[in-house]
């Protein structure tokens, strides 16, 4: 094994490391507990002859499910499901739909419509227990009237396009959604809700986790609307989409519920691991290996090549001190430029191997948590200073590449490319920065 080699397997360890740590059937477990007589979640307990109906959304809804399953017992009356392609999901008691992620389409809306039906056909006693991870905007998207499911894919694909963060992507979906944006919750008929979240977005805000089907909504139509703009998307808006904002942005529609309203009263929210939990662990790994740990700054957003510039620039600036690794999460946007496949971290491990190159102190490793990085089958990607020499010897321009928005297409090619397949949980993105020896160990 190569001294590189050797620096990116630890470096992956250490992802993997922190992947097990938000865990989602762990997560439940802990949270909820079978005491005596009575199901206690979050250290309340529920009465002992109520019924248990449960919506389970999002990429680590189908291990959550299966934890809340086995204590919940006999008083789980049933429930729904819903999770994206290619992750797994059983239940003996719950309707098991899939949809996709993240352009909705025609399932995505069928979910959310049966989402509406259990929760508002609940009994007044019954207790709604809501699992909710990262996806769940997509798979529960019902679109409102006037709006047609193919008009919510093509103003999400033209926001994602545009590089628009998840809080203005949200801000926009909550208004042409029958369930996001605390509407799910006006609707359900439980006079006790309780969620339980796995957080995907920056600060753990209930409102942005899966566009707040169950929080209230600070966004109004009018912040939509400015989304749209500031992102210069409105040429590529469906007319039926920018009618629908317009018209409520004038006073013509009713906004979402607010945070206070009534319906809120009754919902006990609790995020149970985050990015936050993730990096913990990470940094819990490498001080157990010897390593000299340092945060860097916590929930780094922005444009993922300027990122990437800005990680490999800090990664140079320490290379002569004692071997460090610096340890982040957060989640980054691209704007889409060019033609090629690519996510954002790989994006952002591309930007930081041209600031490399020729380095042989300075490695990095980019990913997201749910093992999915942008439209490919990849969850991140491995850079170095020898990355760019690589590419060159398979015939490869990196720089090329990232004005073409190719970094999939670079890596796949190169070896950098990090597959890990659909991990089940959902904690957004880690990077991980090693500066000094070649040797880790």
């Amino acid at each position: 094994m190569s001294p590189a080699q050797g620096v990116r397997d630890r470096l992956e360890a250490l992802l993997f490391e922190a992947i097990a740590a938000v865990d989602p059937a762990a997560a439940v477990r802990s949270a909820v507990a079978r005491g005596a007589e009575r199901l206690e979640i979050v250290g309340e307990a529920l009465p002992a002859d109520s019924r248990l109906i449960v919506l389970a959304v999002g990429k680590a809804a189908g291990s959550m499910t299966g934890a809340f399953e086995e204590l919940a017992g006999r008083q789980l009356a049933g429930g729904l499901l819903v999770v994206p392609d290619g992750v797994a999901a059983k239940s003996t008691k719950l309707s098991v739909q899939r949809a996709a992620h993240p352009i909705p389409d025609a399932r995505c809306a069928r979910a959310g419509r049966a989402a509406l039906d259990l929760v508002s056909s609940a009994q007044p006693d019954d207790v709604l227990v809501v699992l909710l991870s990262g996806g769940a905007s997509s798979l529960l998207s019902c679109p409102v009237s006037g709006v047609s499911e193919a008009d919510l894919a093509a103003t999400t694909g033209s926001l994602l396009r545009a590089g628009a963060s998840i809080d203005e992507l949200n801000a926009v979906r909550k208004h042409l959604s029958c369930v996001a944006g605390g509407r799910l919750a006006a609707h359900a008929a439980s006079r006790r809700i309780e969620v339980l979240a796995i957080s995907d977005v920056p600060g753990d805000r209930l409102d942005v986790i899966g566009s707040g089907p169950l929080a209230g909504d600070p966004t109004t139509y009018c912040d939509a609307l400015d989304v749209v703009s500031k992102r210069g998307a409105g040429t590529t808006l469906p007319e039926a989409v920018r009618a629908h904002l317009e018209a409520g942005a004038r006073g013509e529609i009713g906004d979402t519920p607010a945070p206070g309203e009534p319906c809120f009263q009754r919902v006990r929210s609790h995020v149970l691991a985050s990015n936050r939990t993730a990096v913990a662990a990470a940094h819990a790994a490498a001080d157990r290996w010897g390593w000299r740990a340092l945060a860097l700054p916590p929930d780094f957003r922005g444009e993922a090549r300027v990122a990437g510039r800005r990680l490999a620039a800090l990664g140079l600036a320490v290379r002569d001190a004692v071997p460090v690794c610096l340890i982040g999460g957060g989640e980054t946007t691209v704007t889409v430029r060019g033609d090629g496949s690519g996510g954002r971290n790989q994006e952002l491990a591309l930007a930081a191997a041209v600031e490399l190159d020729g380095s042989a102190a300075v490695s990095l490793l980019a990913a997201g948590t749910d093992g999915i990085d942008g439209p490919t089958d990849a969850a991140g990607a491995y850079a170095d200073g020898g990355t760019l020499a690589r590419g060159r010897a398979q015939g490869l321009d990196a720089r090329n590449a990232l004005d073409e928005n190719d970094s999939h297409g670079f890596f796949d090619r190169e070896g950098g490319v990090l597959r890990t397949g659909p991990t089940g949980t959902n904690v957004m993105d880690l990077v991980f920065v090693y500066a000094g020896s070649r040797n880790p160990n």
